[in-house]
């Protein structure tokens, strides 16, 4: 369930972050009022998730999956380009939650 929790929290706040390019430097109601219940979406949900995942865990898939969404969106739908470098950067960012998640810290009781 906590997992399911931080996806949510995931989707909130890639949303959020969408919403915050759309509001125009909150000049506009309702991308501005949907970066605001996101944000406070994402972070109550992160908070619930946070009961069993490991903070370090939790954050960086939080970080790193979000990081993926949102640069896929704006390249897809707000033209952004993402050239060899970010890319590059994007990928690093997959490979270290991966590691986070698939190799645990041994030196914990």
């Amino acid at each position: 369930m906590d997992w399911l929790l931080l996806g949510l929290a995931i989707g909130a706040e890639v949303g959020a972050t969408t919403a915050l390019k759309l509001s125009a430097g909150f000049t506009r109601l309702v991308p501005s009022a949907v970066t605001v219940l996101g944000y406070g979406v994402a972070f109550y949900c992160l908070a619930l998730a946070l009961r069993t995942i490991p903070t370090g865990i939790a954050y960086a898939v939080w970080s790193g999956v979000g990081i993926v969404l949102v640069a896929a969106i704006a390249w897809i739908w707000q033209g952004q380009r993402l050239g060899v470098p970010a890319l590059a950067g994007i990928a690093l960012i997959l490979a270290g939650v991966l590691v986070m998640n698939l190799w645990p810290d041994r030196t914990r009781g």
